[in-house]
């Protein structure tokens, strides 16, 4: 398992978070969720991406926008558009006005089969994935992204739209299921594409991840967590010495790798306090390699600034 793999686990499209949307101008949908990750792409058009306090971005055919909540964003047709904001969410409506109309990946009847409307002059589809991000792992993804990302037509995302283009034309069994997963797909071609891109600043341990020695420690730390590790048995693992993994890991990472390791088994704790209730802190500190939970709830509290118990009862609140 990489450290990216680990991370993006839990951010995944679910039924009713798809959205297709084909307008004709003048439109603005005004989406209202904040949700954490919205994915929004055109297929055939263009529009403006209006993020709150954020400056307006163009998206033409076969770009995608990745919105970070918990802010929310319009889709017009232009900047300064006369047409009247309409409220989209998770139950988006069927407005009659501003020649807008929202499906939800099914077919209409007298869409010209590809879902693109080219009978209609200026006609622009959007889809739209909003993603909720469940717990601490996902979120350590979303604080190294920025509020706006985009990336260019021509990608590896492209494959992906064209089946996208195609499964929202039709009307078949199991349709929500291959919706949502092509979405999980198009967002992770986006962001590695995001963070691949020239110039850009890729967080730490997503480049590290490239380093033949590093990369192999960081594989290992995610895999086996648990394992009693200590940097000399890592670095036999990664078949360098002790004081070139120290380096080479802090250089690259930005921090030891006995420190990354605690911080990672603590958000793994984080999500484990929450998810199993029955779990004692003493079950939640074995599973992720503390034989003493004590120990365990002093590592806790020093990386979280909470003792376990307390983040859960926090966390689990209603």
């Amino acid at each position: 398992m990489d450290a990216f793999s680990d991370l993006i686990r839990g951010v995944r499209a679910h039924g009713s978070l798809f959205g297709s949307s084909t307008l004709s101008p003048p439109w603005a949908l005004h989406f209202v969720d904040g949700a954490p990750l919205t994915l929004c792409t055109v297929l055939t058009g263009s529009g403006w991406i209006v993020p709150e306090h954020r400056p307006a971005e163009r998206l033409s055919a076969r770009e995608t926008i990745v919105v970070r909540g918990p802010g929310t964003f319009t889709f017009v047709d232009e900047v300064g558009t006369r047409a009247e904001p309409i409220a989209c969410g998770e139950h988006c409506a069927t407005p009659e006005q501003g020649g807008t109309r929202h499906r939800r990946g099914w077919h209409d009847e007298g869409d010209d089969g590809g879902g693109n409307d080219s009978g209609r002059d200026g006609a622009t589809t959007l889809i739209v994935g909003a993603y909720p991000v469940r717990g601490e792992i996902s979120r350590r993804l979303l604080d190294a992204l920025p509020v706006v990302l985009r990336v260019d037509a021509g990608g590896t995302s492209d494959p992906v739209l064209d089946h996208l283009a195609a499964e929202v034309a039709v009307d078949t069994p199991g349709q929500q299921v291959v919706l949502d997963r092509l979405l999980d797909w198009m967002l992770v071609c986006t962001l590695r594409e995001w963070f691949d891109r020239p110039g850009g600043e890729p967080p730490a341990w997503w480049a590290a991840q490239r380093d033949p020695v590093v990369g192999h420690a960081l594989r290992l730390l995610h895999a086996e967590p648990a394992a009693p590790w200590t940097v000399g048995a890592l670095a036999g693992r990664t078949g360098v010495s002790r004081s070139t993994l120290a380096k080479r890991f802090a250089d690259l990472v930005g921090e030891p790798p006995l420190t990354y390791l605690t911080r990672w088994r603590m958000t793994l704790a984080a999500d484990l306090l929450v998810e199993r209730e029955a779990a004692t802190v003493a079950d939640v500190a074995r599973t992720v390699g503390y034989s003493d939970p004590f120990g365990f709830s002093a590592a806790f509290k020093r990386v979280r600034g909470v003792n376990p118990s307390d983040f859960r009862r926090t966390a689990t609140a209603p």
